[in-house]
């Protein structure tokens, strides 16, 4: 019965073991070209995030609205190029509706370069902190750059996802977002 128990406990830890491997030894492996780890249909992750302001944020008690994050940084040249975008074709059009929020969330920068980096830019939607880039690889592998934005629909679902600034696909998040909270 001794050798039968430990032959049993190997082969659970054996199996233990290599789930624990398949599920984080194959990050890369899951990651689309784009470095997404995420993917349109899953459950969004969840993070907890400190804003600008102070003030904490946590994605899943933002359930009911539609969540737009977009990922950025003060050294990232094409999210100077997009922000303005983002600021004057999505959030201003859609900042009073109680229906929708956005959530800029700054890779790794400390709240000096980052408020200064929103001033610079022009920006009035909110900007979160994200200290050692945790809440970027929730979503991405952590090597993989940035600008990209997340829409989340009303259940946590992701719904698109966008990478670099392309003025087609932006169109695309635009319209998406649009037709979205006009039901």
């Amino acid at each position: 019965m001794n050798i039968r128990y430990k032959f049993l406990s190997l082969i659970c830890l054996l199996t233990w073991g290599y789930g624990a491997y398949a599920q984080t030894g194959t990050l890369e492996e899951k990651a689309d070209s784009n470095g997404y780890i995420v993917f349109d249909g899953d459950k969004a992750p969840d993070f907890v995030a400190t804003l600008t302001d102070g003030q904490q944020v946590r994605l899943s008690d933002l359930r009911g609205k539609l969540v737009m994050i977009q990922f950025t940084a003060s050294w990232c040249g094409v999210c100077r190029k997009e922000m303005p975008f983002i600021e004057s074709d999505i959030w201003q059009k859609h900042k009073d509706d109680p229906n929708f929020v956005l959530i800029g969330i700054d890779r790794d920068e400390p709240i000096d370069k980052v408020k200064a980096f929103a001033q610079k830019t022009g920006i009035t939607y909110p900007l979160a902190l994200d200290p050692g880039a945790d809440i970027y690889a929730k979503y991405a592998l952590r090597q993989s750059g940035i600008t990209r934005n997340i829409l989340i629909d009303r259940n946590g679902k992701i719904i698109k996802r966008t990478r670099l600034f392309n003025q087609e696909e932006f169109q695309s998040l635009v319209n998406t977002i649009d037709k979205y909270l006009s039901k």
